[in-house]
């Protein structure tokens, strides 16, 4: 079952409601398939900014990603899934994921990959308004506890954020679609393919059924050497914590070094550390020439979307409109 290639644009919720209605202006001009808002912590609830920008989104798909089941019940994330969904008129989809820095909130995240499957399921259930009763683990519901209004839709498309292998699997027995968060590395994706393959075949679905997306930070820009500068700035933030899932870095000395910097917030130095080699792992960065480089790899790898994440450029508009006019169509034709 094969999948068609999207493209996909990613902001964070730290904009003001007329930023992201200008925003959404701009992105409506380009035919981007999907707009994204992330959740981390902190920041704002990604709801208010998808509400804000679905308005004025004509045409792509716009969803969480991602939201997490410590910090949100599934009964919420049901509900949030749903309002998007009727604002929508069925072009929302939502993204779950165990979450990060949820120590800083004094959560441990205990049992992540049983509270994800169990939170996938329980979202499904309440949409779908089954009126039987949810026994889980950790999650439960009782018998003819129904949503007391209708969904759009009895079911939204789901993506699962990952690196892990287990979790592939299971986001292959019942989600839409995984997300490799802050990768731009296609070797990824024929790392976790087999074990997405496991997942349907062991629920009796399609080969296929479930897509693969690559999103992290892109900055794109004519002038490329500054563009890349820009990026190992903002990588060298994450670099110390998603590095390390990537199993086909064999650096663990360099690995190290980038981690003890991290502790005490030297990221000037991480940056001075990232290789092009390294980065093109992690991020989209240089002019659309590079870009378009970097995407066409991740398609024969067999990916089925890439989002690229903020702040898309030197100045955001302008790497949204190169994305939208010079990346976008090199493809689209």
């Amino acid at each position: 079952m094969n999948q068609p290639f999207r493209f996909s644009i990613a902001f964070q919720s730290n904009k003001t409601p007329a930023e992201y209605q200008a925003l959404a202006d701009l992105v409506d001009q380009y035919p981007f398939d999907v707009v994204s808002i992330y959740n981390d912590l902190l920041f704002q609830p990604a709801l208010g900014p998808l509400i804000l920008m679905a308005q004025r989104l004509r045409r792509a798909q716009v969803g969480f990603a991602a939201l997490n089941p410590y910090t949100l019940h599934p009964l919420e994330i049901a509900g949030q899934a749903a309002i998007l969904d009727m604002i929508t008129g069925g072009r929302s989809y939502m993204g779950l994921v165990r979450g990060s820095w949820l120590d800083r909130l004094g959560l441990e995240g205990k049992k992540s990959l049983q509270t994800l499957r169990e939170a996938t399921l329980l979202v499904q259930h309440l949409l779908a308004q089954n009126p039987a009763a949810f026994e889980g683990q950790i999650f439960q519901l009782a018998a003819g506890s129904t949503l007391n209004y209708t969904p759009l839709r009895p079911r939204v498309p789901i993506m699962i954020g990952t690196w892990g292998k287990l979790t592939a699997r299971m986001a292959g027995e019942i989600a839409d679609e995984i997300k490799i968060g802050g990768s731009s590395n296609p070797a990824m994706v024929g790392l976790l393919q087999s074990e997405i393959s496991a997942g349907e075949a062991k629920a009796g679905r399609p080969a296929g059924s479930v897509g693969t997306c690559l999103g992290a930070v892109t900055v794109i820009d004519n002038d490329r050497k500054a563009a890349r500068a820009l990026v190992r700035r903002e990588a060298a933030l994450y670099l110390p914590v998603v590095a390390e899932l990537d199993p086909t870095l064999q650096d663990p000395e360099w690995l190290s070094r980038i981690q003890e910097a991290a502790t005490r917030s030297d990221y000037e130095y991480i940056s001075r550390q990232i290789s092009d080699d390294i980065l093109d792992r992690f991020a989209f960065a240089g002019n659309p020439g590079d870009i378009i480089r970097q995407v066409e790899k991740i398609i024969e790898a067999g990916a089925s979307r890439v989002e690229f994440g903020t702040p898309h450029g030197l100045n955001s508009p302008e790497g949204i409109r190169l994305l939208g006019e010079q990346v976008l169509p090199y493809f689209k034709a």
